[in-house]
């Protein structure tokens, strides 16, 4: 056990930070890529069917502030009881965390099967935006359970120092879910004769689900059967230890409240943008997914960075701690400044992948141009903020997403929108004053140190 451990612990931690943080980078990567490709063959639908998605991905993204809240107590607790040396307590964590997750995503998908539809009619009152939303939607949620503990697993990995078999694990997810996409949203295969179920929108969310479905099984065998580092057995499943079950609410409860507030934001955000007609709102979903995928390598980083802190914090060595956050800080920076280079300069060439109508592709392009830029600033932001759920102390993270998401962001499209009634550059422009004040507070909070001395 000391001697895996070593492996994070001694030695380069660049090198360890790559190590562990490309395969991860990779996966998130692959999985975003899927994730493209779901919204490039509805756009080959209608700008209504990525609307009624977008929509919905808004509305269901909600319910992921009870994944952010066990996922991220689980990487403090998993990391710090591993770097300490405690294989006992680490795979009592493991198995708990998958437990109380699904139970918890139970409960959720139950809450949003009742409120999907009234939650919809919030944004939208055309028909066939609502149809494409439900159904894409019904199937997502009532397979939410398994989508959680598919997360738990390779989170449970990666937390332990094996970054490559989650890695693997997305890569067999992702190809099953492009291969499926287009099998079953269409009456053929596109390109071939060969016949395709024409599922539309529902046969996007149906290949999803398969795609999630046998990411968790892959994952489950392989805890199950054990590896060098961490073996879970079906008794420990189905006994719940209600001291770590609370630590599983408690100690990401902030960082879960900050999603949740961030999601709210989104939600008050595409109101706002809603006005703007069916074309904006096609616009920003697929905005969102370009974003999303952007993001996904600094997500391996910060993944990465997490992970080796919460390992450090646990074996007290606070200056490697800092020094892993600041080479992650860099390091996303770097990356962002590259990508948001290359989107500013060729718009209407990335809109023009998912979407042929050219309405949405030119509100698309000053989307990219205007908040491009803030890809470098949240990059930072989320490196240094890596010390957080590695060290558990996730309230930083609530306070920055309420100060800029509800004390910036909001009032200034309320008045910009309703008040002023301006055009929507300036919805995209509250994007980048609401990042910079985020990674702000996110620096402030990092200098303070309160994160150095957190153990959970």
């Amino acid at each position: 056990m000391n001697q895996i451990n070593n492996e994070l612990l001694t030695g380069d931690l660049r090198k360890n930070l790559l190590k562990i943080s490309i395969p991860t980078m990779l996966g998130f990567v692959l999985q975003a890529v899927y994730d493209i490709v779901d919204m490039i063959w509805i756009g080959r639908i209608s700008a209504a069917a990525v609307a009624g998605v977008t929509i919905f991905s808004t509305v269901f993204w909600i319910v992921s502030v009870l994944n952010e809240i066990i996922g991220s107590s689980s990487i403090s607790l998993v990391s710090q009881s591993y770097g300490s040396g405690n294989s006992e307590r680490t795979v009592r964590i493991v198995e708990q965390t998958l437990t109380f997750k699904a139970l918890v995503a139970i409960i959720a998908a139950v809450i949003m099967l009742f409120t999907l539809k009234p939650l919809l009619g919030f944004f939208t009152d055309e028909a066939d935006v609502l149809k494409a939303a439900l159904d894409y939607g019904y199937i997502r949620i009532f397979f939410l359970p398994i989508m959680f503990s598919s997360y738990s697993v390779n989170t449970s990995l990666r937390c332990l120092g094996d970054a490559k078999t989650p890695m693997y694990i997305m890569i067999v997810a992702a190809i099953v879910n492009i291969f499926l996409d287009p099998l079953f949203m269409f009456s053929h295969f596109p390109g071939t004769n060969i016949p395709g179920l024409n599922l539309g929108v529902f046969g996007a969310g149906l290949a999803t689900v398969i795609s999630t479905i046998v990411a968790f099984t892959l994952g489950f065998v392989i805890l199950i059967k054990g590896t060098d580092k961490v073996k879970i057995t079906l008794k420990g499943l189905f006994t719940l230890d209600w001291g770590i079950d609370k630590k599983l609410l408690t100690i990401g409860f902030p960082s879960g409240m900050e999603v949740l507030s961030r999601n709210l934001a989104s939600v008050f955000t595409l109101k706002f943008v809603s006005q703007y007609g069916t074309n904006t709102v096609a616009a920003m979903g697929i905005g969102g997914r370009l974003f999303n995928f952007a993001f996904m390598p600094i997500f391996g980083i910060v993944m990465g960075s997490s992970t080796i802190i919460g390992q450090c914090l646990g074996a007290e060595d606070v200056k490697r701690a800092k020094d892993t956050a600041k080479f992650s800080a860099l390091l996303n920076f770097i990356m962002m400044s590259i990508v948001s280079l290359i989107a500013i300069l060729f718009p209407r060439q990335v809109m023009r992948i998912f979407i042929d109508d050219v309405n949405v592709i030119e509100v698309g392009k000053s989307m990219i141009q205007i908040m491009i830029p803030a890809l470098a600033l949240g990059g930072a932001a989320m490196g240094l903020g890596s010390v957080f759920p590695g060290s558990g102390h996730n309230l930083p993270l609530l306070l920055s997403s309420l100060i800029s998401r509800w004390g910036v962001q909001i009032p200034l499209l309320f008045l910009t929108t309703r008040v002023l009634n301006l055009s929507v550059l300036y919805v995209w422009g509250s994007f980048i004053i609401a990042d910079a004040i985020e990674m702000l507070i996110v620096f402030i909070s990092y200098k303070k140190g309160t994160w150095e001395t957190k153990r959970v």
